[in-house]
């Protein structure tokens, strides 16, 4: 089922919003505009909007308790935010899916393109002159580049909610990250710059049918731990089986894990040769992401467990931060209990309730 389907599968209205980028990605863009409990014509409903943005977008809404929904019974309207090249957001208005071209961008292009024009959508559909985000993962790094760089856009944000914030993986202890980067120019030459690990029937068999089973489910189970971290006690098991088979990857995201890897400090993709950076940024080198900038109040989550988001590369981000509003780390958390975790709502979600029910 796509974002849609999910949504109405457990009873919950929904909306579907294709959305076109300066640079003419079409993305989508899904909403949960009310929850069971409250609806848009009880004459109640503040339209306090709360945007989620995620590579992992689906996992939001698999199950009646993932946070997309707690948001929309808590009487919020909720939307899903796409980065380009992700399943549900494939298409351009001119470039083919299949061509070099479109897969010629990276997470500054993400944060540059894709999220202005997913809030700038969602401000003037809604008539909010501010909204939440709430980011997990890859959706914080976008954000830290987009808020810290774009005053126009970090104005809307009234508070910036960071799950297992990624600034550098300096520090990162993921086994599988640290394999990959000695095997990039193997990885890279490979797949080239296209979809890593496409979402072809092979996959989806994989992931639907083989993962769930218990012996290969280990595996499957393995290779997911070797990246964010180990948890058995703490995980959703099922949760964790149904995103076997979601399209998670990219080889340029590989790439710009890569080069998070070698630094203390969040910088722009580079593109690998002096001409390539001068036709991105004006200059021979990738600029260095200053986020010190971002004058956005932000309160922070991080995982003591995480292998991905170390907590020794999230206290150099805490220093960075100007308006830190709230910071807890969860000792036992890795990186995907934020997503999976069995006590998330009570770690996570209700903190997360209350802060935006305290600022409205």
């Amino acid at each position: 089922m796509n974002i849609s389907q999910i949504v109405s599968y457990w009873g919950y209205p929904d909306e579907v919003c294709d959305i076109v980028t300066e640079d003419g990605y079409i993305l989508g863009l899904y909403r949960i505009p009310y929850g069971k409990t409250n609806n848009d014509s009880s004459g109640n409903l503040q339209f306090r909007t709360t945007w989620l943005v995620n590579q992992l977008v689906g996992v939001l809404v698999l199950f009646n308790n993932s946070l997309g929904f707690i948001l929309a019974d808590a009487g919020y309207d909720v939307w899903l935010g796409n980065s380009r090249g992700t399943t549900w957001s494939r298409k351009h208005k001119y470039l083919k899916t299949n061509s070099k071209e479109f897969w010629a961008f990276s997470f500054d292009e993400m944060a540059k393109y894709d999220l202005p024009a997913s809030i700038d959508f969602i401000v003037k559909h809604t008539g909010q002159e501010e909204i939440f985000y709430i980011g997990h993962s890859q959706g914080t790094t976008i954000a830290f580049i987009t808020f810290s760089t774009i005053p126009k856009i970090a104005e809307r944000i009234k508070i910036f909610f960071a799950l297992a914030p990624v600034f550098s993986i300096k520090y990162s202890k993921s086994p599988l990250i640290k394999m990959a980067y000695k095997w990039k120019s193997v990885i890279k030459a490979f797949f080239g710059n296209k979809d890593f690990l496409p979402n072809t029937s092979f996959k989806r068999f994989v992931g639907s049918k083989l993962c769930p089973l218990k012996i290969i489910g280990k595996i499957c189970r393995d290779i997911l731990f070797m990246i964010y971290g180990c948890d058995l006690e703490n995980l959703n098991m099922k949760k964790v089986q149904c995103v076997y088979h979601l399209n998670m990857s990219m080889i340029l995201l590989l790439q710009f894990f890569f080069q998070l890897f070698n630094s203390s400090h969040l910088r722009a993709f580079d593109w690998g040769s002096p001409v390539l950076n001068l036709a991105h940024f004006n200059q021979s080198t990738s600029p260095f992401y200053d986020v010190r900038n971002m004058n956005v109040s932000t309160a922070t989550w991080n995982g003591g467990n995480d292998l991905l988001a170390d907590p020794e590369d999230v206290k150099n981000l805490l220093s960075e931060i100007t308006n830190h509003i709230y910071h807890k780390t969860i000792s036992y958390y890795n990186h995907i209990d934020f997503l999976f975790g069995l006590g998330v709502y009570q770690q996570v979600y209700r903190e997360i309730i209350a802060i935006i029910q305290g600022n409205l």
